[in-house]
């Protein structure tokens, strides 16, 4: 064991992607692979300057297909790898954690996410949130969770390396262009000397002892012979990541007790909307707010209960109802109005939201 990359906790100001090559070095990842994309480079450059002084690895691809693919590699050997991406080259990672869901791989992905569709922009947009929630040719069994700071950056990134070898699905952190370029202060820590302790990894392959005799086989596939084969192996996984989401879930919720209208956002939208609650509750109004953290699983119940004590909701996003989507499916059935606020791939502020807000409880009345 080298030496640790931060002891105790340490006050920093530094750029979102920093914050991630810190949190997977805390986290005591071993290897990144990657290939260049905007916004997310600067992981990538941070990793691989800070990584030589702490006996860790880099492998740059030759395209985001074959970074995906290597990173389940490296978990497949018992690595604790990761990877970063953004845009096209999510969209290019969906094969490859398509792979790691069939197979139960415990990777982990970090996605700064830039304007769609196709290159648009290099900057900023809340655009890759189905891609990401459920971009593969499956039933989109994974984790997301949805980042509003660098510090939940840094938390969060810290926290999918566990959540992905516990549970052993395919993890992602979904930033964007503005968490990942802009700096801005976070206390950077060592999770042992929290009482966080990192799950263990282990080898899917290359175990010692013949198969069948000394341990158990390992059954490692991603391809069946008959649909009965296919749907007894979805139908164990999809029960198990219902069991498991319960304990994965995690939300955040302001003044949702008889809100006039709450406020539905996520990741740095979020905090645009966090603001413009708390003003406009300053100022007499019952306004609230309600964060999903984790995408998938969505916190439906949680969600439903908040949306039941209010008299409408608004969704606010840097999409074109992509997070709508989510919100609709986990409220169906009940009459909740709901309002939208919808800039795809463009920044929200909360002065945006607070007159929109206004606007609409002055329609009500």
């Amino acid at each position: 064991m080298g030496e640790k990359p931060i002891k105790g906790e340490q006050k920093a100001f530094m750029t979102g992607n920093e914050a991630v090559a810190w949190a997977a070095l805390a986290a005591d990842a071993e290897i990144m692979y990657g290939y260049p994309i905007t916004p997310q480079n600067e992981v990538m450059q941070y990793w691989t300057r800070l990584a030589p002084k702490y006996d860790k690895r880099f492998l740059q691809t030759e395209d985001e297909l074959s970074a995906g693919f290597t990173t389940v590699g490296g978990v497949l050997a018992g690595r604790r790898a990761f990877t970063a991406t953004a845009g096209p080259g999510n969209v290019l990672m969906q094969e490859p954690m398509s792979m790691a869901e069939a197979m139960r791989i415990p990777t982990v992905v970090v996605i700064q996410q830039r304007g769609g569709p196709s290159t648009a922009t290099v900057i900023y947009s809340q655009q890759e949130v189905t891609l990401t929630c459920f971009g593969g040719n499956g039933e989109g069994l994974r984790i997301v969770y949805s980042t509003s700071s660098h510090q939940e950056l840094f938390d969060y990134t810290i926290k999918a390396f566990n959540t992905a070898w516990k549970y052993r699905f395919p993890t992602f952190v979904l930033a964007d262009g503005y968490q990942a370029k802009m700096r801005e202060s976070l206390v950077l820590y060592d999770p042992q000397a929290k009482g966080i302790e990192m799950v263990p990894t282990e080898s899917f392959v290359g175990k010692p002892g013949t198969p069948g005799e000394d341990r158990p086989p390992a059954h490692l596939r991603n391809t069946y012979n008959t649909e009965e084969e296919l749907f007894d192996v979805l139908s164990k996984n999809i029960r198990e990541f219902e069991e498991n989401a319960p304990e994965i879930t995690e939300y955040e919720e302001f003044n949702t007790d008889d809100a006039d209208l709450l406020l539905i956002a996520h990741g740095i939208v979020f905090r645009s909307a966090a603001m413009a609650a708390r003003e406009l509750a300053g100022e007499g109004q019952k306004v609230g707010y309600f964060r999903p953290i984790t995408l998938r699983p969505f916190p439906q119940e949680e969600l439903r209960q908040a949306a039941a004590k209010a008299k409408q909701v608004m969704v606010v996003e840097s999409a074109y109802g992509q997070l709508l989507k989510l919100v609709k499916e986990n409220l169906y059935g009940m009459e909740v109005p709901i309002k939208t606020h919808l800039r795809p791939g463009v920044g929200i502020t909360p002065e945006e939201i607070v007159a929109d807000t206004k606007k609409i409880l002055g329609e009500g009345e």
